[in-house]
């Protein structure tokens, strides 16, 4: 703040006379200096010519040590059902260019989005670049677990029934769960969700039987005609062995039907029953049985329309 002091002066009579004069602040002279005023001209001068001059310094962002092409991108190794061409696929249907740049501000966010897009990857973990020219991706994967089969192909789903690109796996049915009775058409794009209730349910029961699924000669998982005032989640799902014999599963997983056995409990009973039996069919043939109940399991020749033997 400026303070006043006072100053005198003499006439030529020799009269003193006293002049009030205000004394500059030392904060007003620093604001006023010339080193101030140099940089705020410098900064307004920048804020308008730097863009033109960047126009006029080198372009490095395509010299080779910057420059990576997709195949050079380090990912997590797929599983072997992903196919061998499938970095070339993210790239074309990513639309990646054949020369990426290091220097790029987009490009971590290109490659995510390039790699997000593909059918067979879940979810994009992570992007990081690591200079001179190294990209690594981290992703999670789908894994089918089962193949939907209609009257004219098949179709490879995962646990949450997204439809999946045709996958590097052996055809053997008895290799792999085989979804059977859809009566919906599968999407059109791979990667996108087959919108069908008994298709989603079925891939869940597909997903916990998988580990067991050749142990325990399974073949197929049959989707129920449910009426379409029904409730879906009151829907029963039955299994069909290698040998012919119909298992009556229950309900998909992940309801909260009072009394429903969980999913563990009901493969249980199956490695029980496979393991007392030696099979699912006796010797008039193939059997349906029923796992569903909390004391017994009921079996009866399926052409015999008369009571069930309890085990």
């Amino acid at each position: 703040m400026a303070r006043r002091v006072k100053k005198s002066l003499k006439d030529s009579d020799s009269d003193v006379v006293y002049v009030e004069e205000e004394e500059t602040s030392l904060v007003a002279r620093w604001v006023m200096g010339p080193a101030i005023v140099l940089l705020v001209i410098g900064g307004i001068a920048a804020y308008f010519f730097a863009p033109k001059a960047m126009e006029w310094l080198p372009d490095i962002t395509h010299r080779p040590e910057y420059v990576l092409k997709p195949d050079d991108i380090r990912f997590t190794d797929p599983p072997s059902w992903v196919p061998r061409t499938f970095i070339r696929q993210v790239a074309r249907e990513g639309s990646l260019s054949n020369e990426l740049s290091m220097l790029d501000a987009k490009l971590v966010d290109d490659v995510a989005a390039a790699f997000q897009k593909h059918p067979w990857v879940d979810r994009v973990v992570s992007v990081r670049k690591e200079f001179p020219h190294r990209v690594i991706v981290v992703l999670e994967y789908r894994k089918p677990v089962a193949f939907v089969v209609t009257a004219n192909d098949r179709f490879a789903v995962d646990k949450q029934a997204v439809l999946l690109p045709p996958p590097d796996l052996p055809p053997a049915e008895d290799e792999f769960p085989i979804i059977a009775n859809a009566r919906s058409a599968p999407p059109t794009e791979a990667g996108s969700t087959w919108h069908d209730r008994t298709v989603e349910d079925a891939a869940k029961i597909a997903e916990v039987l998988g580990p067991s699924w050749k142990k325990l000669q399974l073949r197929a998982i049959e989707i129920p005609n449910v009426p379409e005032n029904a409730n879906p989640n009151d829907a029963v799902y039955s299994l069909r062995t290698t040998t012919g014999s119909r298992i009556i599963w229950g309900r998909a997983p992940g309801g909260d039907h009072p009394g429903e056995l969980k999913p563990e409990q009901k493969i249980g009973r199956l490695e029980e029953y496979l393991a007392r039996k030696g099979s699912f069919t006796d010797a008039q043939g193939p059997l349906e049985i029923d796992i569903r109940h909390w004391k017994e399991i009921t079996a009866r020749p399926i052409a015999d329309d008369g009571n069930r033997t309890r085990e």
